[in-house]
């Protein structure tokens, strides 16, 4: 199917989030994504999705392709995010980017609106985090670097698996999964950013082994990356069919597995205390802060503590 983009005019820049994360604020710049993601939740996030027939897997499939192959970008984004900054009302919160749709997907190559929105991020000192699949996030690491001398910026790329097919299956249109640890790689050693590898999510019966979990582990701490977080996979809405039939047609040896931990959207209870049990088990292992919220609240409380000697000096002299 053609891929299609559409510039839109964004009548606001961050959203709200009601979900209980280090974080208040979403931002995305795109909706739409191109990496074709099996597992992808956007899928029932977007409205403009909606089928006429809710549950069929038929209709799920050409509703996914909507979302994969019609691009829209916020030609805006930049504007509105630094009239909301620029607010009395805005409190510095922490603003998550990236987190429905890819900012760095290749449709970025050409508007480049990602430069604009660190730059107004630079000029209020606004702390971020950024999750992304794709390298073309390297092109702003002097932005990046900047942002990280004056307030917290944390770079997550998100990985499913370092085993090559299965990644490719599951994200046809993504970069190769080694091409995202160099990501985080670069960052830490050219930035003062935060790093954060994402094992997420992981999919029962082919990703959850001993070994695919070791090997991300050892992938992070082997890069000095700060933090890991891991979670399975959630089916809800549009995704469920989208990802079932996949797994029908490229996996069917664990198909029925699979539709027995997932009665309703969430995975089993017993399946996912096992799959904790065995992470942090593995954890043991290992160096690498699986405490997010920590690392973060750390982090911020350093650069506070910058800001207020900077004040302060200016203050005596």
């Amino acid at each position: 199917m053609e891929q299609k983009y559409k510039e839109i005019i964004s009548k606001s820049a961050c959203t709200k989030t009601k979900r209980s994360m280090p974080y208040k604020w979403d931002l995305n710049i795109y909706r739409g994504c191109e990496h074709q993601c099996k597992y992808c939740y956007a899928l029932y996030s977007h409205k403009y999705l909606e089928s006429n027939y809710p549950g069929s897997i038929d209709s799920n499939e050409a509703n996914s392709n909507k979302f994969f192959n019609n691009i829209y970008i916020k030609t805006n984004i930049a504007e509105e995010l630094d009239k909301q900054l620029s607010k009395p009302s805005w409190k510095n919160e922490m603003i998550a980017i990236g987190t429905v749709t890819d900012s760095y997907q290749s449709i970025e190559k050409k508007y480049e609106l990602m430069r604009d929105v660190l730059e107004v991020l630079i000029k209020h000192k606004n702390p971020a985090i950024i999750s992304t699949k794709s390298d073309l996030i390297l092109r702003d690491l002097d932005l990046i670097n900047e942002l990280s001398k004056v307030n917290f910026i944390n770079i997550a790329v998100t990985i499913t698996s370092l085993d090559f097919e299965i990644q490719q299956a599951l994200e046809p249109n993504a970069p190769f999964s080694e091409d995202r640890l160099r990501i985080l790689e670069i960052v830490r050693k050219q930035t003062n950013a935060s790093t954060g590898l994402h094992f997420m999510p992981i999919i029962p019966y082919l990703t959850d082994n001993y070994e695919h979990i070791d090997s991300m582990f050892k992938s992070a701490e082997e890069r000095n990356i700060h933090t890991l977080l891991a979670g399975p996979l959630n089916l809800y809405g549009k995704t469920r069919g989208v990802f079932l039939n996949f797994i029908k047609n490229d996996y069917p040896e664990i198909y029925h597995d699979i539709l027995a931990i997932y009665k309703n959207g969430r995975v089993d209870r017993n399946y996912s205390r096992e799959l904790y049990s065995k992470i942090i088990k593995i954890k043991k292992n290992y160096s690498v802060d699986m405490n997010y919220i920590k690392v973060i609240k750390e982090k911020l409380v350093d650069y506070r503590e910058i800001e207020n000697s900077k004040q302060s000096i200016l203050f005596d002299y």
